[in-house]
């Protein structure tokens, strides 16, 4: 995925990897610059696997170990998303609901246009018409609601496992799908997200 002004994830930033490391995350993002190029140029489904090995100088044992399935060539930064996802909630400003927290992630991470960057349109393109890639992206989403309820209930001061933060958690990995067919996707997902803020604030909370 090519990369946007919303990409820099708050915090302390990740020690210096070693010579293995930096081998192979080089290896790693040839196969994704490649893979992308070709996508773009040909469509998602006029492309073979063995045709991105040999435009990345790679075998196709070394490609699937980076990536376990084709689409995850498309999506190569999940782990990052993640961190992202859960320091949103963690590192929201004080005063701040968890769920404009999450909203207000949605609206700059997932809703992100990246003005004046063709190629990053390109990518939103490919995305949105490859119906397979759709399907992906959204599922490789809701794999994080455990992480996310987790730190749900941590801040909100409730039992882990709490039904209410995973459905929360769950709904707002959801809730950017509404923006799909919308004129205005923005105010879609804010409208999606407002229903979580009201139920959430609603909730009732353990005493003290």
């Amino acid at each position: 995925m090519p990369s946007s002004t919303t990409d820099t994830a708050a915090g302390t930033p990740p020690p210096p990897m070693g010579r293995r490391e930096r081998k192979k995350a080089a290896t790693r993002k040839a196969i994704a610059d490649a893979a992308l190029r070709l996508f773009l140029e040909r469509g998602y489904d006029e492309v073979g696997i063995r045709e991105i090995a040999d435009a990345a100088d790679v075998s196709t044992t070394t490609l699937f170990k980076h990536f376990p399935v084709k689409e995850a060539l498309v999506f190569d930064e999940d782990a990052d998303q993640e961190a992202r996802l859960l320091a949103a909630v963690r590192e929201r400003p004080e005063g701040r609901s968890i769920p404009a927290a999450l909203r207000e992630h949605a609206l700059t991470m997932r809703l992100a246009t990246a003005d004046n960057d063709p190629r990053f349109t390109a990518f939103t393109d490919l995305v949105a018409g490859t119906p397979a890639l759709r399907d992906y992206s959204q599922n490789m989403w809701l794999r994080h609601t455990a992480a996310l309820a987790q730190v749900i209930a941590e801040e909100s001061g409730l039992a882990t496992g709490d039904p209410a933060c995973t459905a929360l958690a769950h709904f707002a990995l959801e809730a950017p799908r509404a923006a799909a067919g919308h004129d205005d996707p923005r105010q879609a997902i804010t409208r999606a997200f407002d229903i979580l803020e009201y139920g959430w604030n609603a909730l009732p909370r353990p005493s003290a």
